[in-house]
């Protein structure tokens, strides 16, 4: 693995003082008990109530308007303070930094909601998943295969918080992701991995001429069809049900533009280079493949890489047992052995996306 910079700066050398390690590694110890108080710190409202009296509170005061005891209220604010999410003068508590980032950073929120509800029960079935190459945390919810054949049925808390978080990401990528694609202006587009139809609605509101067509699994097309029924160009939107995990399922032909995102990194390698070997077999001359993703190590804040590097697991513990959040060399590798060359990155997009653009090789 090489690493460009800011990342090989970061990584090749130690970043903490001993003092330093040693706390970092009882906040990992704690790390569960961590993020549940500050949880509830946001939910209880205890963070906001601080946020509001810049003046402090007293814990008598905060027990009082979160209608929580006042040992409920004192457990949390004592872990609080030693987290580092509030301040204790004279007796009077006051929001910390981290506290108001807990509080006003939507992408801490949104994580957040992610981590609680689709994987903090499943996270303990992690070392199972590792050692099976299987989704093992995804029994709390169902016994599927893998997440996206259950994500119809799972819990409405949780399938608010999955598409929360997945529809986060990608939305803030999108003006700049259809300024790309819609450059070379294609008339047929295919979305592969479509999902809700979000892309694709975007697609024919930024062009009033372009047919989408989204590739998917059934059930996620029937999700899609409900999702997108009274929107305008929905006439413009179509779908084509398969499993893309069957290696004899071809890819649909005629298409300007292919589009993935958010969509390879559910997938193992070997998966992803049979699924770029189909749709490089479909494509013309004229065709490009669009693939938008957060890779890890192209992102212009360590905090992003930090991220990205976490989520990985949920794919590990909850989704599949087998993809992540890939490495760019590792996707390129990818790309290659499919049979298609890069023609260009894009990096920077929104909150940390890079779009690949990949075409067929001249003969």
């Amino acid at each position: 693995m090489k690493l460009e910079n800011p990342q090989k700066n970061i990584y090749a050398k130690e970043r903490f003082t001993a003092l330093e390690a040693q706390r970092l590694a009882q906040e990992i110890a704690f790390g569960p008990v961590v993020f549940q108080v500050s949880r509830l710190m946001v939910k209880f409202g205890i963070l906001k109530m601080l946020d509001e009296r810049k003046d402090g509170m007293t814990l008598e005061e905060i027990a009082r308007e979160a209608k929580l005891s006042r040992y409920g209220a004192q457990v949390l604010l004592e872990s609080s303070l030693t987290i580092g999410t509030i301040l204790l003068k004279e007796e009077r508590f006051f929001l910390a930094k981290a506290g108001w980032f807990l509080l006003n950073d939507e992408m801490a929120r949104v994580n957040m909601d992610f981590n609680h509800d689709v994987n903090y029960l499943g996270l303990f079935n992690l070392e199972e998943a590792i050692v099976n190459g299987k989704p093992e945390g995804l029994k709390v919810f169902g016994q599927w295969p893998t997440i996206y054949e259950g994500l119809s049925q799972l819990p409405p808390q949780v399938q608010k918080s999955w598409f929360g978080f997945d529809h986060f990401y990608s939305d803030n990528s999108f003006p700049m992701a259809l300024d790309i694609v819609f450059s070379r202006k294609p008339a047929h587009l295919l979305d592969v991995g479509g999902n809700t139809g979000r892309w694709a609605v975007q697609c024919v509101a930024h062009d009033p001429d372009v047919q989408v067509t989204i590739m998917d699994l059934p059930q996620q097309l029937e999700m899609m069809r409900q999702q997108t029924r009274n929107l305008a160009g929905a006439d413009r939107i179509h779908g084509h049900g398969c499993n893309l995990l069957d290696r004899n399922v071809p890819f649909p032909t005629g298409f300007q533009a292919i589009w993935m995102s958010q969509f390879l990194d559910c997938f193992s390698e070997e998966e992803v280079i049979s699924i770029l070997s189909r749709a490089a077999k479909s494509m013309g001359d004229d065709c490009r493949l669009y693939i938008m993703e957060t890779l890890w190590d192209r992102q212009r804040f360590e905090t992003a890489s930090y991220c990205l590097a976490q989520i990985s697991l949920y794919f590990t513990a909850m989704a599949n047992g087998n993809s992540k959040m890939y490495y760019s060399g590792d996707m390129e590798r990818c790309i290659h052995e499919a049979g298609l060359v890069i023609e260009k990155y894009h990096d920077n997009l929104g909150l940390g996306h890079t779009i690949i653009e990949c075409k067929k090789p001249q003969k």
